[in-house]
């Protein structure tokens, strides 16, 4: 198995508040937010409320979503934002994983944005 890659991550909270006004997408381990870049490659987010557990809880959390996020490439030309739900620590990893590679090819292709 090949090492995950770093991903580029969104920073800014003005980033955050223009993804969530784009286009969304629902899964069973969490929502996806996504917009055109702004950058030529595309950056992820991750959003882990309060609400979801404790902060045990919520670092895991975080930590199975980049390590998804670093196996799968995000497309280029998307800024996505995860919006994580409890249902992320007891999902299958696999099937997290897919999920967030189909959620994230499927905001590609509806902000139909193409490769170089």
């Amino acid at each position: 198995m090949a090492a995950a890659k770093r991903v580029v991550t969104l920073k800014r909270r003005a980033d955050f508040k223009r993804l969530s006004k784009g286009l969304r997408r629902s899964y069973p381990a969490f929502t996806l937010q996504a917009a055109p870049a702004v950058e030529a490659e595309g950056r992820f987010g991750l959003t882990v409320t309060r609400r979801i557990g404790n902060s045990p809880e919520r670092n895991r959390i975080k930590r199975r979503l980049r390590a998804a996020a670093g196996q799968i490439s995000v497309p280029l030309g998307v800024d996505a934002v995860v919006l994580a739900r409890r249902e992320c620590l007891s999902r299958d990893f696999a099937a997290l994983r897919g999920d967030l590679e189909a959620a994230l090819a499927a905001a590609r292709q509806k902000l139909a944005i193409r490769t170089p």
